[in-house]
C-alpha cells in the first residue's frame, strides 16, 4: 500500500516493502513534485530512531531548497518496521535490507542517470560505510555525520559488560534490556524540544539497549575502526566535537586513513552528536550549508564530466 500527499512544492510517499527475510519494511520518499531532482540522495538513521521523523528534518534543505529527491527507510526493529523494537539481532543484515531497497530505487529507468549519494548519521554512517563497502563502484558520494566508527568512551560498556557481550550471553538473552549506558537522548540531541519529541514519539526506541543489539554495534564499530583505509568513494564527515555518543577522533581518523581522494572533514566546535535533526537551528543552518555547498560542488562536477563525455562521443 502506498500512501502520497503534496506539501507545497514537494511531494511525500510512504510504503512498505517486503525484505529478503519476510519481514515488513517502512519507507519513505521526499522529492520535488514540479522539477527534476538533481540527485538521489539515500538516507540510513541512527540507532533507536526512525526514517520519517528524521526525514522531516532533512527535507525542506535537502528537498525544498535544493532540489534532491530523498529516500528513507526504517531498519528492522526501528521505526514503524517489523521486528522487536530496539532489537538488532543481525547487523548485516540490516545493511544487506537497506541496499536492497536502495539499488532498487536506483536501478529505476528514471534513476539510472541520476547520481547515488549515501548519507548515515551516527549508526547510520556506519550503514553507508558498509553500504560502500558491499558495493565499492556503486555509490557515488557519501555524506558521514558523527558516524558510528567508534563508540565514545562516555557511552562504551565497561570491560566486564564488553566480555559478557562476546561470550555467548548476548545469544542467550538477546532482547533483555540489561546494557547499563548512559541515556543516549540526553547525550545526543543539544535541543531541549527535540529531545522532548524523541521522548514523546512511539516510534523511536527510548530503553536500554538490548544484549544483541549492544554486541552487534559494538563489533560493527569495532570492524569499521579497523578498515578504515577502505573508504575511497567522495566523501564528506561531520562531527561535533562535543560529541559523546560517537567520538569525534575517529572522523579524524577516517579522514586520514581514508584511501578517497576527494574527502572533506568538517569539526564543529561545542556542538553535539545529533547534527541534523538535534542541534540548535542556527547550528543545524552551518552544517547543512556545509553539506549542500559540499553536494553541489560535486554535482556539478558529475554534470561537466557528463557533458564532457557528450562532446567528445559526438
Amino acid at each position: 500500500m502506498e500512501a502520497e500527499n503534496h506539501i507545497g512544492d514537494t511531494k511525500y510517499e510512504e510504503e512498505y516493502v517486503e525484505n529478503s527475510r519476510g519481514l515488513k519494511l517502512f519507507t519513505c520518499r521526499w522529492s520535488p513534485a514540479k522539477t527534476e531532482p538533481k540527485a538521489l540522495i539515500f538516507l540510513c538513521h541512527g540507532y533507536g530512531m526512525e526514517c520519517s521523523i528524521t526525514m522531516k528534518g532533512c527535507a525542506s534543505r535537502l528537498v525544498i531548497r535544493a532540489g534532491y529527491e530523498v529516500h528513507g527507510i526504517d531498519c528492522e526493529g526501528h521505526g514503524k518496521s517489523s521486528g522487536l523494537h530496539g532489537l538488532i539481532p543481525n547487523f548485516d543484515h540490516l545493511v544487506d535490507d537497506l541496499s536492497q531497497h536502495f539499488t532498487s530505487i536506483s536501478e529505476r529507468n528514471e534513476n539510472r542517470k541520476k547520481m547515488r549519494i549515501i548519507m548515515g548519521e551516527s549508526m547510520g554512517g556506519a550503514m553507508a560505510l558498509l553500504l560502500h563497502r558491499k558495493k565499492p563502484d556503486y555509490w557515488d558520494a557519501a555524506v558521514l555525520i558523527a558516524p558510528m566508527c567508534k563508540i565514545a568512551d562516555e557511552m562504551k560498556p565497561n570491560p566486564l559488560v564488553i566480555r559478557a557481550l562476546t561470550s555467548s550471553l548476548a545469544r542467550i538473552i538477546p532482547t533483555w534490556k540489561i546494557t547499563p549506558t548512559p541515556d543516549i537522548v540526553d547525550l545526543a540531541f543539544r535541543d531541549p524540544s527535540v529531545r522532548n519529541q524523541v521522548r514523546s514519539n512511539p516510534y523511536t526506541y527510548k530503553g536500554r539497549p538490548r544484549l544483541q543489539t549492544s554486541y552487534q554495534l559494538y563489533a560493527a564499530s569495532m570492524d569499521l575502526e579497523k578498515r578504515l583505509q577502505e573508504v575511497f568513494l567522495p566523501f564528506i564527515v561531520l562531527h561535533g566535537e562535543d560529541d559523546k555518543v560517537t567520538d569525534p577522533t575517529v572522523s579524524e581518523t577516517l579522514y586520514n586513513s581514508a584511501s578517497a581522494v576527494d574527502k572533506t572533514l568538517k569539526l564543529y566546535p561545542q556542538m553535539w552528536h545529533s547534527l541534523s535533526y538535534g542541534e540548535l537551528p542556527e547550528n543545524l543552518e552551518t552544517v547543512f550549508s556545509d553539506i549542500l555547498n559540499w553536494l553541489e560542488d560535486r554535482v556539478l562536477a558529475a554534470r561537466s564530466a557528463k557533458s564532457e563525455e557528450q562532446l567528445k562521443a559526438s
